[in-house]
């Protein structure tokens, strides 16, 4: 901010280096770089892929079906899992042997998760499966999808962001090692004569 400042108070200024002014520059740059760019970046990024995620909800609801499973035996206890498609994002399940019928109508068995806690046989249970009545994952839902779309955005603006700052750094840094460079140039051709008697300083 200090730095942009500058660019009105040392307009006509005589001390003003052409380097201080290409660093106020690149300030004011890299702050409405980060106040317009970013944001629009992380707009675009979220809305794409909140249509991907959105036409992938739909595909999936169309290609996924709700079916109720019904617990033939429970299986060996392993350690509960968590479903991470779960509504809450941690529905305890269970391991079991259920039967199902699919939607064409077909019988099927098998060891599927159960999100109960203390299965017993008979017991049933909703099971999401395919067309052909295989066991899949519950298909995305639309709140989710929106909220992975909202983080994508806002991870895309703020990736952008440091980005430009970085940048900004960057080229200040090398602002600086010019400057320091002249100064040293500059010391160089003054320093034999510095103080010496007769020499004019």
């Amino acid at each position: 901010m200090r730095a942009i400042g500058g660019l009105w108070h040392w307009r006509h200024n005589p001390l003003c280096r052409r380097t201080d002014l290409a660093e106020a520059w690149v300030a004011l740059a890299g702050l409405l770089s980060i106040l317009l760019a970013a944001p629009l970046i992380g707009v675009v990024v979220g809305g794409a892929v909140q249509d991907v995620l959105q036409r992938s909800v739909r595909e999936q609801h169309e290609s996924r079906h709700r079916v109720t499973a019904t617990v033939i035996r429970t299986l060996e206890r392993p350690p509960l899992t968590l479903d991470p498609e779960g509504a809450a994002g941690g529905d305890l399940r269970s391991r079991v042997l259920a039967g199902w019928s699919a939607p064409d109508g077909s019988r099927h068995e098998g060891p599927v998760t159960a999100g109960l806690d203390d299965p017993g046989a008979g017991d049933r249970f909703a099971l999401w499966t395919d067309g052909q009545g295989r066991a899949v994952a519950r298909p995305l839902d639309s709140a989710s999808a929106t909220t992975h779309a909202t983080l994508a955005g806002l991870g895309a603006a703020l990736g952008a962001a440091a980005l430009v700052e970085a940048g900004r750094r960057f080229v200040v840094w090398r602002l600086v090692r010019r400057r320091y460079a002249r100064l040293d140039q500059e010391w160089e051709r003054a320093g034999p004569d510095w103080g010496r008697t007769g020499t004019g300083s």
